[in-house]
């Protein structure tokens, strides 16, 4: 499973990017407006520390103004995919993004229906939102394996992209789910990489190591 990170923040994209962990990045508005500048800038600088696929969100509703959005987006570099809201006019957006080439990231799934009409339409990445569901006492699990089951049976080009990921438990059930992708939260990531046990061990072997060469010098 590929890891994308969640978020506009160039220094959390550059560390996870040199840790050699990143596939990709999703942003969205909500990301973008904790960091401000120019949106534009600051998915030019992304695409240029990964080669991966970095999604920008269009805003409009109006299919035409999501058009003249994502053609805007996909100009500043090649890994651009743009972001449409699942909406019947985001259905028609994306499939026209579908005809002229331009990769999109269906985003807002809450159910494999809207999923398998995002993938038909011609979306690149399907992007159900696992924690959101969770939050109103849904299992989000269940709409990433319903959507794993019909895209093999029926031999589906689009991924499947685990969004709105909350703890890391909620990484490891998409993997094990049969998502491709899962977009984290760069606190989410830090999280992966540590266990107390681990963080104990570390301090273990530095403490041993400390003592074995004082006394080495105090025999010496």
């Amino acid at each position: 499973m590929k890891i994308f990170l969640d978020t506009a923040d160039i220094e959390e994209i550059r560390i996870a990017a040199r840790w050699g962990v990143l596939d990709g990045v999703t942003t969205n508005p909500t990301l973008y407006a904790k960091v401000g500048g120019s949106y534009d800038s600051i998915l030019a600088e992304v695409c240029k520390i990964t080669s991966g696929p970095v999604s920008a969100e269009v805003i409009s509703d109006d299919v035409e103004a999501m058009l003249d959005e994502g053609r805007h987006f996909a100009k500043i570099a090649p890994n651009i995919v743009v972001k449409v809201a699942m909406s019947e006019n985001g259905l028609e957006a994306i499939s026209r993004f579908a005809d002229e080439g331009i990769r999109t990231n269906c985003t807002l799934i809450f159910t494999a229906n809207q999923g398998l009409l995002a993938a038909k339409a011609g979306a690149t990445l399907i992007s159900p939102f696992v924690g959101r569901l969770d939050d109103i006492n849904q299992d989000g699990m269940i709409v990433i394996r319903e959507l794993a089951e019909i895209f093999a049976i029926h031999e589906m080009d689009a991924q499947i992209l685990s969004a709105s990921i909350r703890n890391p438990l909620h990484v490891t059930q998409s993997a094990m789910a049969g998502a491709h992708i899962a977009t984290i939260p760069f606190k989410v990531l830090q999280q992966m990489v540590h266990h107390p046990l681990t963080d104990k061990g570390i301090a273990q072997f530095k403490a041993d190591w400390t003592k074995a060469r004082e006394a080495s010098a105090a025999t010496s």
